[in-house]
């Protein structure tokens, strides 16, 4: 595998393309979705039937579309049994961290009697897409659907691409969505599931929101429909960033590119360290690092966006940090908790040798729906808030309609909007 250059944290040039934020997928994709998209808002059903039939099963029927739900003895039958306890494991995780999130009602009453409020609402319905392509993550099933039955959301809807056999999807996916205690699952895949979730179908009924990695074109279809739907965000490919000094085992650390690098081919990898030769040791690790099935992705990934950056000083690393955004942040540091207060920009942030960026993907519980392509500058990762609304409630005393009755109609007026003015003086006794 081919060594990824060391470069010097101050050569802008050099790093362009770790830094380079925003989705910005290709003219065709975005033609592709919106074509796509039009179809299953023009067809319907039929529509998602025949992509289905072209991208994932020749003998795919509309009978297919909708998979039924069995019993969580009979879903456990489907997987294995280690991978059912570690999706269980997962599960209970996910719930226990983000139960910790719940924010109550605010309110308070003036001193005039006026009275004051932030209510907190669940949204009515959400889909949650599941990638099932080149990976199928049953994992993802679980990040997208506990917070959200959590929060209280009345209807939670899977879809993931189908899959040949009696099940119609893939069976740990199937699993997790009987463990999460999902409403509806569609073997559907695709920009056409994410139509059918925005646009709604004569078989699927629309959601208010959408949530969940994807492919490329999944995300850009996401993209398109917001605004009729919200989003969570727009996933790119996956990132990390590992922070190591002179204390850091190479082998932990290139462990963590290569376990990003197999994601997608698109994926962004790097490593800073004020030490040049740990840069040198992890690339002598990776230069020797075994085959395995996602070889051929990982090498992509080490042709063209895999970095080792030598940073003179912790100042010069924080900079990177926060310049990459990255979307997991690894600190393989002797003191790593003396960065953590002073990093801004970060999807989520494993801390110390025994933290690999996988146990975040998994069963630590914490959220594995996180910004990417520099998006961590203003967005955080999937959360129980994600899920919830607010409403602002304000009841004015009359001592408190009085008071600002002038001033209320001046800034009307002010304004050009003599109806708002006079909602105010009609008020004032």
């Amino acid at each position: 595998m081919k060594r990824p250059p060391i470069v010097e944290s101050r050569d802008r040039s050099a790093l362009a393309g770790l830094y380079a934020p925003g989705w910005a997928p290709n003219e065709d994709v975005v033609a592709s979705v919106t074509k796509i998209l039009r179809d299953v808002r023009s067809r319907g059903d039929e529509a998602l039937c025949d992509y289905a039939r072209r991208f994932d099963d020749p003998s795919f029927t509309l009978e297919r579309l909708r998979v039924p739900l069995p019993s969580l003895e009979e879903a456990r039958t489907f997987v294995p049994s280690d991978v059912a306890a570690g999706l269980q494991l997962a599960r209970e995780r996910v719930l226990a961290f983000h139960a910790r999130q719940r924010i109550p009602d605010m309110e308070y009453d003036e001193r005039d009697g006026s009275r004051y409020a932030v209510l907190v609402r669940p949204l009515a319905s959400i889909g949650a897409y599941v990638p099932g392509g080149t990976a199928s993550l049953p994992s993802s099933a679980i990040m997208t659907t506990v917070p959200a039955k959590l929060a209280g959301v009345e209807r939670v809807v899977v879809a993931t691409p189908p899959m040949r056999g009696e099940r119609g999807v893939n069976p740990a996916i199937l699993f997790a969505c009987v463990l999460c205690g999902v409403d509806e699952l569609y073997a559907v895949g695709g920009a056409q599931a994410i139509a059918a979730l925005a646009y709604g179908t004569s078989k699927i009924a629309p959601v208010d929101k959408i949530v969940g990695p994807g492919s490329v074109w999944v995300t850009e279809a996401k993209r398109q429909v917001f605004g009729v739907v919200g989003i969570d965000g727009l996933a790119g490919p996956s990132e990390v960033l590992v922070v190591a000094d002179e204390s850091s085992q190479p082998e932990l650390v290139a462990g963590e590119m290569l376990a990003q690098a197999e994601h997608d081919a698109y994926a962004r990898v790097a490593t800073v360290s004020a030490s040049r030769d740990m840069l040198e040791r992890v690339s002598d690790v990776l230069a020797s690092s075994p085959q395995t099935q996602r070889s051929e992705i990982v090498s992509r990934v080490f042709d063209e966006r895999a970095w080792l950056i030598h940073a003179r000083n912790d100042e010069e690393i924080l900079e990177v940090i926060d310049r990459f955004a990255p979307e997991h942040l690894s600190i393989q540091t002797r003191e790593p908790m003396r960065f953590v207060p002073r990093v801004r920009h970060a999807g989520a942030i494993f801390v110390g040798p025994s933290t690999p960026v996988a146990a975040g993907d998994y069963i630590a519980g914490t959220n594995h729906v996180l910004p990417t392509a520099g998006a961590a500058r203003f967005a955080s990762g999937l959360r129980l808030a994600d899920f919830m609304r607010t409403m602002s409630l304000v009841e004015y005393s009359d001592a408190r309609m009085q008071q600002d009755a002038d001033v209320l109609a001046s800034l009307a007026d002010f304004e050009g909007l003599p109806a708002h003015a006079q909602s105010a003086r009609m008020r004032k006794r």
